[in-house]
């Protein structure tokens, strides 16, 4: 017993030193996205502006190699517009979707030299709404369609991020990456009625994930 309560302080003590050693700052970051869909269900999807705004902290191993996990709130999705035929009518409509998540990145990064930093890793998001937008136009009319995709959506996001980064003497810095989701972001989802089973509302996965380019803004503590 005495040797194993031992071993464990010892473990512990070699713990906090190596930790001690790592220089680790923190701070908040937030910037705009320029997102889209990809997959051969999203060929019309165009870009759509939103924002990610969150923190993170770099754990900085020596003078090229750090780790930096993030958590950020992050709206995402993609517009689109076209115009299909119903029972004769040529109807045209523009509108999209918006997803929000919480997305958690752990990037690996490498100092190339002490100002500027690539970095590459894994991300996983978890979604917060999603919704769909559009204007329907036909035989003269005009009508606004809005429909919560919540429960038609996966919950769960994962993907991979590439980027690089530009630090200022004062703490500031700016960033720029890129997103690939590698998971489709809806899932097969059908809602019945209470009392016969009868389906009144239901949707197919589709092949579409989520793209999104980042440019940040944060500063370093």
């Amino acid at each position: 017993m005495k040797k194993i309560t031992l071993t464990l302080l010892g473990l512990v003590a070699f713990s906090t030193s190596a930790l001690a050693q790592q220089e680790v700052k923190f701070g908040p970051k937030a910037g705009v996205n320029f997102a889209t869909l990809n997959g051969k269900d999203a060929k019309e999807a165009d870009m759509q502006v939103g924002f990610h705004i969150g923190a993170f902290a770099e754990i900085k191993f020596n003078e090229q190699f750090a780790i930096q996990p993030e958590i950020l709130y992050s709206t995402q999705g993609a517009q689109t517009k076209g115009s299909m035929e119903a029972m004769g009518v040529t109807v045209s409509y523009e509108g999209g979707v918006k997803y929000s998540y919480i997305n958690v990145p752990i990037m690996a990064k490498y100092y190339i030299v002490p100002s500027f930093a690539v970095e590459a890793g894994p991300y996983v998001g978890f979604l917060m709404k999603a919704e769909g937008e559009s204007n329907i136009a036909g035989m003269g009319a005009l009508q606004d369609v809005n429909v919560d995709l919540k429960d038609a959506s996966n919950t769960v996001d994962f993907g991979v991020g590439v980027g690089a980064s530009f630090n200022l003497d004062n703490g500031f810095f700016v960033g720029a990456r890129y997103n690939l989701g590698l998971t489709k972001i809806s899932k097969d989802y059908s809602a019945e009625t209470e009392f016969d089973n009868v389906s009144i509302y239901s949707s197919s996965q589709t092949d579409a994930k989520n793209a999104v380019i980042q440019v940040s803004v944060g500063y370093k503590f």
